[in-house]
């Protein structure tokens, strides 16, 4: 039944991308090559509007409450590096480089950090902070996250999420589900479908984000000492990786650094250049 299931959920939400809308691929492959078509059943123009308002929101409460960009300082470093950052996107996809791109922070203890769709950057001066993050660690976050903009992915994930419930709705009725087995099999879709979906975004914000960074003149082994560093701030532990939406991090540091060979040329070259500046 499970198998019957998982193949009426995979061939439902084929069925559903392949009539509302072709496979596409949101960014150009870069020096790396990401060239994954991705399930896009959501405009880029919702996404965007529903980013700048959660946006606008999150801004809002934080200036009332007296946590926005408390220390200018602070904040001026991570504009330079977003500077230089939002000068290689053009890689990717030419049309982010006139995107409203905006940096702000909030004062907070919580390790985190975000960039919504359209540029809007977001960091929590707890992960500067508690981290002691270098600029060339900072580049690394920031073009991570940068990645998952201009990639796209929260547009993948709601489209995704949409063509689920519209095939669970197919399964539900082709096999006279109860409640509690449409429940179950929404659980079995998101570990064979969601997760891994996640992770696979995951690895490729990686992958850009080291090549954003080290277009940027930022040094890809800050990608290395950042996830070290988030290992030991992380003492109780990770959730075993296939249950998590994000690679486990000795995962994601072994890739990293199988990744380095092809990344390092690239900042070399930039630094070469600044240097005869």
């Amino acid at each position: 039944m499970k198998h019957k299931i998982s193949t009426w959920l995979l061939g439902a939400t084929l069925a559903i991308s392949s009539t509302l809308v072709g496979c596409a691929s949101t960014t150009n492959t870069g020096a790396i090559g990401i060239n994954r078509n991705q399930l896009l059943l959501v405009s880029n123009a919702e996404v965007q509007q529903l980013a700048a308002q959660s946006f606008n929101e999150t801004v809002g409460k934080a200036r009332q409450a007296g946590k926005l960009d408390t220390n200018p300082a602070q904040v001026n470093r991570l504009k330079r590096i977003a500077s230089r950052l939002i000068g290689q996107v053009g890689v990717y996809r030419p049309d982010a480089q006139n995107w409203a791109w905006e940096v702000h922070t909030i004062q907070s203890n919580t390790i985190n950090a975000y960039v919504l769709p359209g540029g809007k950057i977001m960091f929590y001066t707890g992960i500067i902070d508690r981290l002691n993050l270098t600029d060339d660690e900072i580049a690394a976050i920031m073009g991570h996250e940068m990645a998952h903009a201009l990639r796209e992915h929260t547009r993948e994930k709601l489209s995704q999420q949409m063509a689920t419930q519209l095939g669970l709705g197919v399964v539900t009725s082709r096999f006279g589900l109860s409640q509690g087995q449409a429940q179950l099999a929404g659980y079995a879709s998101e570990l064979g479908l969601a997760l891994p979906n996640s992770r696979q975004m995951e690895s490729e914000a990686d992958v850009m984000g080291l090549e954003l960074m080290a277009r940027a003149g930022y040094n890809p082994q800050a990608a290395v000492s950042l996830w070290r560093k988030m290992q030991q701030v992380d003492g109780r532990g990770e959730p075993p990786q296939f249950l998590s939406t994000h690679p486990a991090s000795a995962t994601r540091i072994n890739n990293l650094q199988a990744l380095m060979p092809r990344v390092m040329p690239l900042y070399q070259q930039t630094q070469a250049q600044m240097l005869r500046r």
